[in-house]
């Protein structure tokens, strides 16, 4: 069995914890910080005349209205839509009391609101938060692989920096204007290592281009002496794309997955 047979057959199915679903202080905090003006917002809730007292809540607080694009799971006010074959920004909806009304219309939040099928906005939006919080779980899946490897590190006492330039490394200007910034970076008493980690459970075009970028900033970085370039990857994602994977896994002299990685602790630590 050839070694890249032997590192495919060692990536791991998923590197998610029962922690990875859901970053519950992120949802918490996001959802304390506009708390009030939820709470004001719900004054709408059961009205049946709902553009009065839309008008009665925009008199008395008209800033309550800048939190309407979450109620629809937005985040971003400078998202735009289509209005009357015109290209607004969603924001620009809690201008008046009209455009107000017109949003939570046609949203759809309207018959949400009158049908008393929502009744706490606060606990909505908690709602809301966690679903949208979901999108950052492949984030999530990288950081938890970063924090895997940084731990990896420590129980063998071996001293990293993160998240470097390589503008701090002069001779690092072989990689053109492009600024590079490594995820973790060991020096030892021969040479410094500038070390790559990521993980994809699941497949994509994006792992092509991974692999052949990671492969042309090897080939430049060890034209040096001084330095050398390390990508510590896994996740059975790389079956999709193993022919880009094999073509870097002999072309970059140290390519690991959290199997193999014990080759490189012990190689760091015969030079320390």
């Amino acid at each position: 069995m050839s070694d890249f047979q032997d590192f495919l057959n060692e990536l791991t199915e998923t590197n998610a914890t029962l922690g990875f679903f859901v970053d519950f202080d992120k949802v918490i905090t996001n959802v304390r910080k506009i708390e009030v003006k939820l709470n004001q917002l719900n004054y709408l809730l059961g009205k049946s005349e709902l553009h009065q007292s839309i008008k009665e809540l925009y008199e008395e607080n008209p800033s309550v209205f800048s939190v309407l694009n979450i109620l629809v799971a937005v985040r971003e006010g400078g998202r735009k839509v289509n209005s009357n074959n015109n290209v607004v920004k969603i924001s620009s909806y809690s201008d008046n009391v009209e455009k107000i009304y017109e949003y939570i219309c046609e949203t759809g939040l309207s018959h949400v609101f009158q049908n008393k099928e929502i009744t706490n906005l606060v606990d909505y939006v908690f709602g809301i938060e966690v679903g949208l919080d979901t999108n950052a779980r492949k984030n999530r899946s990288g950081k938890q692989m970063g924090n895997v490897v940084s731990n990896i590190f420590r129980e063998n006492n071996i001293d990293f920096l993160e998240e470097v330039s390589s503008t701090k490394f002069e001779e690092l200007s072989i990689l053109g204007v492009d600024v590079k910034r490594f995820d973790f970076v060991i020096t030892t008493s021969i040479k410094t290592y500038l070390i790559e980690v990521n993980y994809y459970s699941g497949g994509g075009s994006k792992l092509n281009e991974v692999a052949r970028s990671y492969t042309d900033v090897s080939s430049k970085i060890n034209t040096t002496s001084q330095y050398e370039f390390v990508w510590i990857t896994d996740g059975q994602g790389w079956l999709s794309a193993r022919n880009k994977l094999e073509n870097a896994f002999n072309a970059i002299p140290k390519l690991y997955n959290l199997t193999s990685i014990s080759k490189f602790i012990q190689h760091i630590k015969s030079e320390l």
